[in-house]
């Protein structure tokens, strides 16, 4: 069944109308919107307004004065020297007491000994002295009673390890042997036994500086050598 609609209802043959009603009214509000003014008063009063806030706003910059050098001090007035000039025959109160200072022939002067050298000497031991120290009978006896006291070590024998062993130590003022160390090694065992050695050492005769009996360090290389 079809539907018929009245010729009055129908809205399309009205089209055109609404929209030259529609045309206009956008016209009318394009021209409005040109011929819109604003008051000039008002404008200047709030960029006046803005001005002021921006100065309110704005820090003012300080700047630091240079501090000055305070000014020198005034030179102190030179004093004059006054010299009074006075009769010899007028008397003067102040008189200069010199007192005789020379000693007493019979007073007692007590002298302080010094010990601070004793005790230096005491304390150093030296490198090269005047009379060096000597083992009883000289540098050929001495290699030739280490010869004798040496006792290679079993384990460097098994471990065929030779070498030289320096050996340094100290001859005090009595001729005995302290302070003993070993300078350059070969092995603990060989180090040990040259140690052992050098302390069974006999007195030596002791090293003199300025004639008196001082402590002299000393250096002896032994040598381990397998035949």
């Amino acid at each position: 069944m079809e539907v018929k609609k009245s010729p009055k209802a129908d809205l399309e043959n009205k089209r055109g109308l609404f929209l030259e009603i529609g045309l206009a009214l956008t016209l009318a509000l394009v021209f409005l919107a040109f011929e819109w003014r604003v008051d000039s008063s008002e404008a200047t009063g709030l960029q006046v307004q803005k001005e002021a806030q921006a100065e309110e706003e704005m820090i003012p910059v300080t700047r630091q004065e240079p501090v000055k050098p305070p000014p020198p001090p005034p030179p102190a007035p030179k004093v004059a020297d006054v010299l009074n000039i006075v009769d010899n025959e007028e008397e003067i109160e102040d008189e200069l007491e010199i007192e005789d200072s020379d000693a007493d022939q019979d007073a007692e002067v007590e002298i302080q000994v010094v010990e601070e050298e004793e005790e230096e000497d005491e304390a150093q031991v030296f490198v090269i002295v005047e009379d060096m120290p000597e083992f009883p009978g000289g540098q050929l006896e001495l290699q030739k009673w280490i010869a004798r006291s040496i006792k290679y070590p079993v384990i460097a024998q098994e471990n065929g390890i030779t070498g030289r062993v320096f050996i340094t130590f100290v001859i005090n003022k009595v001729g005995s042997v302290e302070n003993v160390r070993v300078v350059r090694g070969v092995d603990p065992s060989l180090d040990k036994e040259a140690i052992r050695v050098i302390k069974t050492m006999p007195k030596w005769k002791p090293g003199k500086q300025r004639g008196k009996p001082v402590k002299v360090s000393y250096t002896v290389p032994i040598n381990f050598q397998l035949q």
